[in-house]
């Protein structure tokens, strides 16, 4: 089973979504490659080596420099067409989900998407998907090949195995309706601190905060804690938090050691988001709240008391 997995990088950096996926593809096991699209990102593709991969191509070219889907979906359905590849992974992202829908427009190929699994069975390669808000798991597959499939974000954890890996250039040609579309502005939100996607600990607010400005108290347990801070999707609707901070099925997927909820009731929707954290701690006054369902510790209280005493423990143990 030809492999290609698409390696996103993010300010010199593989980023980690990319490269469990690679991981996993590995372990799935037959000729498993990746690809690197960019402008001077030549010296990552040896980071690709010990996750997996027998060899990386890179598309090294001042036209990849924008983080724009459709030069990259030239590149890949190059790629496809001339390496023989039957299966292509992504790690979920804003700009993976674009090249990935293209790529499939491009090559007339079936993409699933928002796979949290995947396996080899019978020699098929089998995916598994949520469905019914996440309550079951259903598995998915492909009625012909190239294979297309997008990875939930956070989903497979990159796993170091070593060895060396041939870098192999590939000669960059994009398509004139593909230069129709420029980047103008790249604009990135100031921030202390790990992203929620990176971080080990996250501490997330929801309506229970009461107001924007108690965000304050949470930011402060999560930077005593070496964390983030998150938001559920109400209170990013009601312009309390950034977007990019929302967890949950219409933002992002995220798989700390550690995850604190405070002040959030636990709807389905957030669940999706935060279920895959190693120990969920919930803190809500709401003794009958849906998150304490699911959460490894729950504390009964308000937020206001509790977290600001929480943040003081933490840091005299740091001492």
């Amino acid at each position: 089973m030809p492999t290609l997995v698409y390696l996103e990088d993010h300010e010199g950096e593989l980023v980690p979504g990319s490269l469990g996926v690679l991981a996993k593809a590995a372990q799935l096991g037959g000729d498993v490659a990746g690809v690197v699209c960019g402008s001077g990102v030549k010296e990552l593709a040896a980071q690709a080596g010990r996750f997996g991969a027998a060899r990386v191509y890179v598309a090294d070219d001042p036209a990849l420099e924008a983080p724009l889907p459709q030069p990259r979906v030239d590149v890949l359905a190059a790629l496809v067409g001339d390496e023989g590849f039957d299966t292509v992974l992504f790690g979920a992202s804003v700009l993976t989900a674009d090249v990935a829908a293209g790529l499939a427009a491009r090559l007339g190929a079936g993409l699933n998407w928002d796979l949290v699994d995947l396996e080899l069975r019978d020699g098929s390669l089998v995916g598994k998907r949520p469905a019914l808000q996440d309550s079951v798991h259903v598995d998915v597959g492909w009625k012909g090949e190239p294979r297309l499939a997008l990875v939930r974000a956070g989903t497979f954890e990159p796993a170091e195995t070593g060895g060396e890996v041939d870098v192999q250039e590939v000669t960059v040609e994009i398509q004139d309706f593909s230069k129709g579309a420029v980047m103008v502005e790249r604009a990135h939100a100031e921030s202390e601190g790990p992203s929620i996607e990176d971080a080990d600990v996250i501490v997330a607010g929801g309506r229970g905060l009461g107001e924007p400005d108690k965000f304050g108290l949470l930011e402060e347990l999560a930077k005593a804690l070496g964390g983030a801070v998150a938001a559920t999707r109400a209170v990013v609707d009601a312009g309390w938090y950034p977007y990019a901070t929302q967890v949950g099925q219409t933002g992002k997927n995220v798989s700390p050691k550690l995850y604190v909820a405070c002040g959030i009731s636990g709807a389905i929707q957030h669940k999706v988001g935060m279920q895959s954290s190693g120990t969920i701690v919930a803190i809500n006054k709401d003794a009958n709240a849906p998150i304490f369902e699911y959460a490894d510790l729950g504390v009964v209280g308000d937020l206001h008391e509790i977290v600001p005493k929480l943040t003081e423990l933490v840091r005299e143990r740091r001492k």
